[in-house]
């Protein structure tokens, strides 16, 4: 039987977000319901969400934006973890990640949040670390720019020109993980290119 993925973009909600980089984590569910030809709706559990699958026959996909700003994304992320009754091990955590390179895909289970308080707050709301992250590399501002500023800025021109193919290797990366499962995953996105 197959079982069911709990998939959730970090981001903080409004247009005025959309673009910057703490909202990657959205732009990557977007990439994989335009995939699916679906669109989001909305959730009683505070979130919009797309019920799909990996493909035809395997797991099915649940792709989720909380509409709760970053820092509080725990609520809806539980909430939906009961209504699908979707264990840790299973939900997959999409989010930009100040400590690696811009136009990098790295993945993991568990572990501390590295200051991510989106990652935190749902750490403390599903009562355990261990769930599945891509982390989706946004790079440390260069000089002395406040890091909190950095992430509510848009993408720079150079980044934007890169944008799409960072997206599109995260949605990748969230299928292969699903598919075949993290150290799969692992290998392909951390080798060098």
């Amino acid at each position: 039987m197959a079982s069911t993925w709990l998939v959730v973009g970090l981001g903080n909600p409004g247009p005025q977000y959309a673009a910057t980089r703490h909202n990657v984590g959205q732009m990557v569910v977007d990439e994989l319901a335009a995939r699916r030809g679906e669109s989001f709706r909305e959730h009683k559990a505070g979130a919009r969400v797309v019920e799909t699958w990996l493909r035809p026959g395997a797991d099915k996909l649940v792709l989720a934006k909380p509409n709760t700003f970053m820092n509080v994304s725990g609520t809806p992320v539980a909430a939906l973890a009961r209504f699908y009754s979707v264990p840790a091990e299973r939900i997959v955590v999409v989010h930009d990640e100040l400590d690696i390179p811009f136009d990098t895909v790295k993945l993991k289970t568990g572990g501390g949040h590295g200051g991510h308080n989106g990652v935190r707050d749902i750490a403390k709301a599903i009562t355990t670390p261990d769930f599945p992250r891509v982390r989706v590399g946004i790079g440390r501002p260069s000089g002395r720019q406040d890091p909190a500023d950095w992430v509510l800025s848009p993408f720079g021109k150079d980044e934007r020109a890169n944008l799409p193919i960072l997206v599109s290797d995260a949605a990748d990366a969230v299928e292969l993980l699903v598919a075949e499962g993290l150290l799969a995953a692992q290998q392909k996105h951390h080798a060098p290119r």
